[in-house]
């Protein structure tokens, strides 16, 4: 195994190129990142600042073991709110080889994980495609989620096609405008709708085990901001106008006031507890038959795992 890993702890010719000049992200910022860091904060090699068992997901994902999730460095999108800003903006992280990104995987399948869980892996789809084809040649079972903010381009999904098992992207906006301010990204949801619509064609509606667990499918996200709850109802009509009734959309209430929030009036506070029954009613009503919902209490910092080089 420790030859096999080596042979494929560094990066193809092809798939190193792909960092050369970087376009795999929506911004198409163009780095070379073999000599400087992108828009993303991501260089040439893997930066990862937590691998573990993570218990706190959804139900179908965590269940009894915990989802095999790897946090990885840098992010494309930055919001100012970002509950993990610490890797998504201030590069916390160690930087590892594809060799032993791959190693982790199998690690974590060895512990027990029902899944292993990308968080923020745009930045790294070379690297992931690479590690992953590893780690399945020695053996890895569990599916590949792919955990994303939804700033992707169609081109780069592309890649990851018989990869991934299951994608899980966020919907943060419909509207440019609050994309442009709280993400400098005012074509979030041109770029993030496209993207839903390939991991859809690519791995279909949710498939679940007998114990429950996702096996394979779409299911998205959408995390409710104070005030915008018109933006959440547009979210909610968009899944249920262009997606089938069996894909999950999750409403999320666990918006907490972290990283630069606290620098904006109307992100420093919580989301009240009315415009988050408000948005799951309108989501009833609408005839939203697949999802989760979440507890108010889950809009808590104690939810937020502690990014100290754990499993990496």
């Amino acid at each position: 195994m420790a030859e096999e890993l080596r042979a494929w702890g560094e990066l193809s010719s092809e798939l190193a190129a792909q960092l050369r000049g970087c376009t795999l992200c929506p911004r198409q910022c163009g780095v070379d990142r073999h000599a400087a860091r992108g828009y993303c904060g991501a260089g040439a090699a893997v930066r990862v600042a937590k691998a573990f068992r993570h218990p706190w997901e959804e139900p179908c994902l965590s269940g009894e073991r915990g989802s095999g999730t790897v946090f990885f460095t840098g992010c494309n999108l930055r919001c100012l709110y970002c509950q993990n800003y610490p890797i998504s903006h201030q590069g916390v992280g160690k930087e590892i080889s594809v060799a032993r990104l791959s190693a982790i995987f199998l690690e974590l399948e060895a512990q027990g994980a029902h899944n292993i869980n990308l968080v923020t892996p745009t930045p790294y789809v070379p690297h992931i495609v690479q590690a992953i084809q590893a780690a399945r040649r020695e053996g890895l079972r569990i599916p590949i989620v792919y955990n994303t903010g939804g700033y992707e381009r169609v081109e780069t999904l592309r890649q990851l096609e018989g990869w991934v098992d299951v994608y899980l992207p966020d919907l943060k906006y419909c509207d440019a405008r609050l994309s442009a301010r709280w993400s400098g990204a005012p074509d979030y949801f041109t770029y993030a709708t496209a993207a839903i619509q390939e991991m859809w064609r690519q791995v279909g509606e949710p498939v679940f085990d007998a114990h429950g667990m996702l096996r394979r499918g779409l299911m998205i996200r959408h995390l409710t901001l104070p005030g915008a709850l018109e933006d959440s109802q547009r979210v909610v009509d968009w899944v249920l106008d262009n997606l089938p009734r069996g894909v999950y959309l999750n409403l999320m209430a666990q918006y907490t006031p972290l990283g630069r929030a606290p620098e904006y009036p109307e992100l420093a506070t919580r989301v009240p507890r009315e415009q988050y029954e408000a948005l799951v009613a309108y989501a009833l009503e609408r005839g939203l038959e697949c999802g989760f919902i979440q507890e108010m209490d889950s809009a808590s910092p104690e939810y937020v795992p502690a990014f100290d080089l754990e499993g990496v």
